[in-house]
């Protein structure tokens, strides 16, 4: 009886180039897509130079605290949508406001970035068609309240199914 026993298959210099193809291949193939993932989204970036924001803080601490002793309050709604802000005193009396801007920030994407001017109702109360994708955003609303600068209400929201929480 004689068994044919297979050969071995011989490792040549031809297997070892396809391995080094493959493996390099893989390795800039990554490269390659976490580049562009780095590119197209959050840069970063957020201020544009440091040392002049750092010396603006102290300004910018003051301006807060002089906006809070005005004892203002605003009330944000987002539903069904529609954005609604108004903006009330100390004493709960409407603060008479010549306009509202709101931008809505993405925390980690600037492209979803999404600048709205909401118009008069009624009331004092401001209003505009936008319907934000669900998610977590930074809210900026500006309101000219006849002030030397416009009174500035920043907040961090979660939206869900197109509506605030």
């Amino acid at each position: 009886m004689s068994a044919d026993t297979p050969k071995p298959r011989e490792f040549t210099g031809r297997h070892m180039l396809f391995i080094i193809l493959a493996f390099f291949g893989v390795v800039i193939g990554v490269n390659v897509i976490m580049a562009t993932f780095a590119r197209t989204s959050w840069t970063g970036l957020v201020v544009e130079n440091t040392y002049v924001a750092s010396q603006q803080f102290n300004q910018k601490a003051r301006n807060g605290q002089a906006q809070a002793a005005l004892g203002w309050t605003g009330k944000l709604t987002i539903a069904a949508g529609e954005v609604r802000y108004s903006l009330r005193d100390a004493a709960g009396n409407p603060v008479p406001v010549r306009g509202v801007k709101v931008l809505f920030r993405h925390p980690a994407y600037e492209a979803e970035d999404k600048t709205v001017t909401l118009t008069a109702a009624s009331g004092q109360i401001f209003t505009a068609r936008h319907t934000p994708k669900d998610g977590v955003w930074i809210v900026e609303i500006d309101a000219d309240a006849g002030l030397a600068k416009p009174y500035r209400d920043v907040r961090r929201v979660m939206i869900s199914r197109g509506a605030l929480q």
